[in-house]
């Protein structure tokens, strides 16, 4: 008989309300962006998945859009439907919540998961942010008597603390299997979606106050010329007055929108990249199944 540990393989589905941090945790446990981050909430619409590999284990990380109440519209279910299924395929669920903060939504989340009777952590993130820190004691046995956690680990995403401790107590609890992606894999997402992505995650950035929830992107055309990947992108908002929005005065918006989204994916994906960026109407498209299913949402 060997002593050797077995190897250990599984999916953390990364669950919560919307704008805990959860996509912010996920690029800082793999190391790298693979989720877009924003302070809007209901950023991430996508299930996204971010593989790490560890000695004797492999964690497949899957971030998921914020499990919310009222859903308004076609969309807002669809995003819903997105993280209850990532929650009920998982080896292990990770109940990500913000420090001091836990409302109706949060125990709306914790019920899904009692619900799924998956085995589940409790991750406290944000904890960067509470001074003084003693005050994270009785925040911690509350949650930790609200369910039976495998254990409650507080970390900050944003300031990359305790995530070893996070990353050793989840690969623990993934089950004895096979490894489950190539070694160089560190996400199921294609070049196009992380493209599509970045120009989202730009605009949203851009509209602050304005129309985010109404707007998707959907790449037409890549193709290349001397080296250079060429994308063709349409920018959909549901309303016609949100067009001049988008492209602001003079095409200025847009524009800047397109500099910002090639500078990063150029660094991302090293390559040069030319955008050809188009904003089109399409009344509703947020609340129609069609367009949904079109542009990868259901």
């Amino acid at each position: 008989m060997s002593d050797t540990p077995a190897f250990r393989a599984g999916f953390a589905a990364l669950v919560g309300r919307p704008n805990v941090g959860k996509s912010t945790l996920l690029n800082a446990l793999v190391g790298e962006k693979l989720s877009i981050v924003t302070s809007r909430p209901q950023t991430t619409r996508h299930r996204v998945l971010g593989v790490l590999n560890r000695p004797g284990v492999q964690l497949a990380f899957v971030d998921t859009p914020g499990l919310h109440l009222g859903e308004k519209r076609a969309l807002n279910r669809a995003m819903n439907r997105t993280a209850a299924s990532a929650l009920a395929d998982a080896d292990l669920v990770v109940f990500v919540v913000e420090a001091l903060r836990f409302y109706d939504e949060d125990e709306a989340v914790l019920q899904r998961i009692r619900d799924s009777g998956r085995e589940s952590i409790a991750v406290i993130n944000k904890v960067d942010l509470i001074y003084p820190k003693d005050q994270l004691l009785p925040f911690t046995a509350q949650l930790a008597g609200k369910h039976r956690f495998l254990d409650v680990v507080p970390v900050s995403a944003e300031k990359n603390v305790n995530l070893d401790r996070l990353i050793e107590v989840i690969g623990q609890r993934l089950p004895e299997s096979p490894v489950l992606f190539p070694p160089e894999q560190r996400t199921d997402r294609s070049v196009e979606f992380q493209i599509s992505e970045t120009i989202r995650e730009k605009l949203t950035m851009e509209l602050v106050e304005e129309v985010p929830y109404g707007i998707a992107v959907e790449i037409e055309k890549q193709s290349e010329e001397d080296g250079q990947l060429i994308i063709d992108a349409v920018i959909w908002v549901d309303r016609a007055g949100q067009k001049p929005i988008v492209i602001g005065a003079k095409g200025e918006r847009l524009k800047r929108v397109g500099q910002k989204a090639r500078q990063e994916l150029n660094a991302r994906l090293g390559r040069r990249l030319h955008l050809n960026l188009w904003v089109k109407v399409r009344e509703d498209w947020a609340d129609d199944a069609r367009a949904l299913a079109q542009l990868g949402m259901e």
